[in-house]
């Protein structure tokens, strides 16, 4: 259950971010509302996953899923450019979340 909470810590705070970017310096009202609750969630459902899990490996999960996501989001939504650098950086952050997973993340 606790690595449901991080799933759904991660995917909110990439919404946030996504409204973060559409609000265009919190000119627009809507997305900059949006950023500000979706965050809240995050950070309220990252706080339940820590009562199972380590907050180390949470914590690197969630930053580093995050960053996966906001950088696929960003070439996809907002057309920013995949250069092979950026590629090869998105494979490291992936493979270091397995390898944190594998390791173990949970506390009893």
């Amino acid at each position: 259950m606790a690595y449901l909470w991080l799933a759904l810590a991660i995917v909110f705070e990439v919404v946030g971010t996504t409204c973060m970017k559409l609000s265009e310096g919190y000119t627009k009202l809507w997305p900059s509302i949006g950023m500000a609750i979706f965050y809240i969630l995050s950070f309220s459902s990252l706080g339940i996953s820590l009562k199972r899990l380590n907050v180390g490996t949470a914590y690197a999960i969630w930053s580093g899923m995050g960053t996966v996501l906001i950088v696929l989001i960003g070439i996809l939504l907002f057309k920013e450019q995949l250069t092979w650098m950026k590629a090869v950086c998105l494979m490291l952050i992936i493979a270091g979340v397995i390898g944190l997973n594998l390791s173990g993340g949970s506390h009893a």
